[in-house]
């Protein structure tokens, strides 16, 4: 069922609500006759068709928390130095 797309579920859905058998709704639809139970089971129990999840994209910026953690042991200086490599904005080493 992965490899189905959005609309290609949204049609199996749809035929199948309209009284169509699961033999025609996988011929017409080019895949397999497993695939339509599968798409029918996901839309009864959770209504949709789509994944809801989203892991993918691009990660979150770096964080100052997150560099201050990595070097927990240095000194302030190092650290201030390290954030002014990795950051936009220049921080002094009395806000670290």
């Amino acid at each position: 069922m992965g490899e189905l797309s959005d609309f290609q579920k949204g049609q199996i859905v749809g035929a199948r609500l309209a009284g169509e058998s699961v033999t025609k709704t996988a011929t017409l639809r080019c895949v397999s006759r497993a695939a339509v139970p599968k798409v029918m089971t996901a839309y009864t129990n959770r209504g949709k068709t789509s994944s809801s999840k989203t892991n993918g994209g691009r990660k979150s910026k770096l964080s100052a928390r997150d560099i201050v953690s990595e070097n927990h042991r240095t000194s302030a200086a190092k650290v201030t130095a390290e954030l002014n490599i990795r950051l936009e904005d220049p921080v002094s080493t009395k806000t670290v």
